[in-house]
């Protein structure tokens, strides 16, 4: 029996599926978190977060590397890790930290690092000679507006240091800019109480389908599990509203994606020890890489890989920490593809009703909001109401399986 620690987490999909993976390898973890109630707020009531049944749970300001560090360091001679793990991006660089410092599995801490910097990743790739979008880093506004008439308009705003699509905007002259700019501005710190970095990434707009690669990296080795589609709604922002796996593309689109995700992976050096997933947009220039996340994907993906290949992404993410071969044979699970939509509210109020859901035996999944729900107008991936997937076994048709049951769903949507 192994001996995990999990230094924070997210507290919904992956949050409960890494608890999951752990427990069902046969290993026990040790979570540390700096406040227990992020998660006591996240459970149903009456219930507990998986992850706060842990052998330990203990409290530490994890937004410290360096004490924590240390901390977990003295821990380590009491309670002995074989291998440390977070789903939350804000914290991987602080366990690839830990993990060098204890001499434990994982990849380099420069290059989880240089992953979740939107800005390094850029640079590093530019380096390698991959090809992506013009872009430029700025603080003031005279250099973010000059910038942003080189580049041309239409660009997208990023902050360098958010996930879930927070904040990325397209905008389409000044005016939008110092729009984009103030509000990024007016988010000094992130939801975990990490002061932000002020610095704004302006890139030039890419056209064009997006697409994620999911891999997995042992021994130097990177395995390509699959390609999943994406959906894109919400403008000007960017909010994922649905995929399907695998994607609907050609065999050319499919290896060019492939091949474009191991170069990105290669230049940052996240070959070892890493469940990574890669975004791509397939432009009319060519495969062009939107962001690399050295962690398993968010929004339910693992799961839809899951249902299609048997291949468990979370299994294989604990098994790359504790520095073993992961299992990625593939099972005949019976579905040819499975896809999930999300419902995306577009107005702030109150939930007061939801169309009626039908029932069918290619549904996988129903996670649908209670009427009284408040309702935030869609601005990222954080505000969905709900989530149907569905999966199908002829084929690639779980997409417009999922987005006929949504609609009823939609059709019945009252937000006041």
């Amino acid at each position: 029996m192994a001996h995990l620690l999990v230094v924070e987490s997210w507290v919904g999909s992956m949050g409960r599926l890494l608890p999951r993976a752990i427990r069902e390898g046969g290993n026990e973890f040790t979570f540390l978190t700096r406040d227990l109630h992020h998660y006591l707020r996240s459970a149903p009531e009456g219930t507990a977060h998986p992850l706060l049944g842990a052998r330990h749970v203990i409290t530490a300001d994890t937004n410290d590397t360096e004490a924590l560090t240390a901390e977990v360091e003295r821990l380590h001679t009491v309670l002995g890790f074989d291998g440390v793990i977070t789903s939350c991006d804000y914290y991987l660089p602080t366990v690839a930290r830990i993990a060098a410092r204890l001499g434990l599995p994982g990849p380099g801490p420069e290059a989880v690092e240089n992953a979740c910097r939107k800005d390094a990743t850029r640079r590093v790739l530019a380096d390698a000679g991959l090809p992506g979008p013009r872009f430029a880093l700025h603080e003031e506004w005279a250099d973010l507006a000059r910038a942003a008439r080189e580049i041309g308009y239409p660009l997208v705003v990023k902050p360098v240091d958010l996930c879930a699509g927070m904040y990325v905007r397209r905008v389409d002259d000044e005016a939008q800019l110092a729009e984009a700019v103030r509000a990024l501005a007016d988010f000094p710190v992130n939801a975990r109480g990490q002061r932000r970095e002020p610095a704004v990434l302006l890139e030039e707009l890419l056209d064009g389908p997006e697409v994620s690669i999911e891999t997995v990296s042992y021994a130097g080795a990177v395995h390509v599990i699959g390609v999943t589609d994406k959906s894109i709604g919400g403008a000007p922002a960017f909010i994922e509203t649905g995929h399907m796996f695998p994607a609907d593309l050609t065999s050319a689109d499919t290896e060019a994606a492939e091949q474009t995700a191991l170069a990105a992976l290669k230049a940052l050096g996240l070959t070892d020890g890493v469940v990574a997933h890669t975004e791509i947009k397939l432009t009319s220039a060519g495969p062009r890489v939107v962001e690399v996340n050295p962690r398993p994907a968010g929004n339910r993906i693992t799961e839809l890989v899951r249902h299609v290949t048997g291949i468990d992404l979370a299994a294989a993410f604990v098994d790359v920490a504790l520095g073993r071969r992961p299992d990625l044979r593939r099972t005949d699970t019976g579905l040819r593809s499975a896809a999930i939509g999300f419902l995306v509210p577009e107005r702030t109020g109150t939930l007061e009703a939801l169309g009626q859901l039908s029932d069918g035996e290619d549904v996988l999944e129903v996670q649908l909001a209670e009427p009284g729900k408040a309702v935030k107008a869609a601005g990222s991936n954080n505000e969905y109401l709900g989530h149907v997937m569905a999966g199908d076994p002829d084929g690639l048709g779980a997409r417009d399986r999922v987005e006929g049951l949504l609609a009823a769903v939609r059709a019945g949507l009252v937000v006041r």
